[in-house]
């Protein structure tokens, strides 16, 4: 999610579920320990629970960047071992790392030394010619001897020659009834299940089988899924937003921040997501709101929601 789920989507995400746990982009444990901590992670999390995802290899950096993470109140620090781009693995992290568990567990201990909160790991099933059966469940193994009480599995391998990171994210066929034999094998280890799941109704049903289920792509292309997260799967019944008052609670927040709102509009493309006016609603935003601003996003929002009263009349 590298330029996806940063701060700005992050509280807009936030604003449509208080129970949900947010993880952030991938962060480079070396541009934490050398560059502008306060830039990366700074203000810090919104108000829930907020991961913060890092990659790296060395144990020590790993480590230090932890305990850098948890002092901006992050409450947990989730090592990346799935990211499948050239980026990482020039720099020996991400996918790569599925070849060197022993690595892995190194950097699992390190950091949960480092830090209180708990410490978890993202993989993949495996990568290019490796056997998922075989190299899956050693590898949950080795994270579990380590302390790790959370591993978050994306059930597709990575393959590091021959496709790009967008065709890693569709291209490899999924494999949930692997993972799910692995969690079923072992009870005391929390598996929570990744890849391909497009809805509510999907993970609600993953849920008899994991200790969690992440949503990606379907969270950010569908932002207004997650309103129903609170009620539907953690029980809560509070009132909650609709779009137009999630809008104006983002413009309200950029205009009292001094930012501009078009770092939180880039990620709402897709909150009017299959109702009316939402051709309307992604063409203008993505057009307009940039150079206009704050006005720009209301005068979108007005028009879009006319048209939606006049289609439900």
């Amino acid at each position: 999610m590298i330029d996806w789920t940063d701060r700005y989507c992050r509280f807009f995400h936030r604003q449509l579920t208080a129970r949900a746990r947010l993880y952030t982009e991938m962060v480079v444990d070396q541009a934490i320990l050398h560059g502008d901590p306060d830039h990366l992670l700074g203000p810090g999390p919104v108000a829930g629970p907020v991961a913060l995802q890092l990659g790296g290899s060395d144990p020590g950096d790993l480590a230090a960047a932890a305990r850098v993470g948890a002092g901006y109140g992050y409450d947990e620090i989730n090592l990346n071992v799935g990211c499948p781009s050239d980026r990482v693995q020039s720099g020996r992290f991400g996918a790569c790392l599925m070849r060197e568990p022993d690595l892995v567990a190194d950097c699992v201990a390190a950091m949960q030394e480092a830090v209180g909160v708990p410490v978890t790991v993202k993989c993949r099933v495996g990568v290019d010619d490796q056997d998922p059966e075989a190299v899956l469940p050693g590898f949950l193994d080795r994270m579990a001897e380590a302390g790790c009480g959370t591993v978050i599995v994306h059930a597709r391998k990575a393959w590091l020659q021959g496709l790009s990171p967008k065709e890693n994210r569709t291209v490899p066929p999924l494999d949930y009834d692997l993972v799910a034999r692995c969690a079923a094998a072992r009870p005391g280890l929390r598996i929570v299940l990744n890849g391909g799941i497009g809805s509510l109704e999907e993970a609600e049903a993953h849920l008899e089988d994991f200790g969690g289920v992440m949503l990606g792509r379907a969270a950010y292309e569908r932002p207004y899924i997650l309103v129903q997260v609170d009620a539907r799967l953690f029980g809560d019944t509070f009132p909650v937003p609709s779009r137009a008052e999630t809008v104006r609670r983002i413009a309200r927040e950029a205009e009292e921040s001094g930012t501009p709102v078009w770092r939180y509009a880039r990620h709402m493309l897709g909150l009017y997501h299959g109702g009316p006016g939402a051709k309307l609603w992604r063409r203008r935003v993505a057009e307009e709101v940039k150079a206009g601003g704050v006005p720009a996003l209301l005068s979108v929002l007005c028009e879009v929601e006319r048209l939606r009263e006049a289609a439900a009349a």
